[in-house]
């Protein structure tokens, strides 16, 4: 759950964060998958660290 939280979230933050630099619809679609991928990254490895701590 954390994962697709992440991963929502990180496409968010692309869209908002090309929008603001006035990126044409590629560009957004671009910032969007690799901060979703990011954001992904780090819910896998909060997943993680939450599960070695239970």
């Amino acid at each position: 759950m954390i994962i697709i939280a992440g991963l929502v979230i990180g496409a968010i933050w692309g869209v908002i964060y090309t929008r603001r630099r006035n990126g044409n619809r590629f560009d957004i679609a671009q910032y969007a998958a690799v901060w979703a991928l990011i954001g992904a990254l780090l819910g896998v490895f909060l997943t993680l660290g939450i599960e070695r701590l239970l």
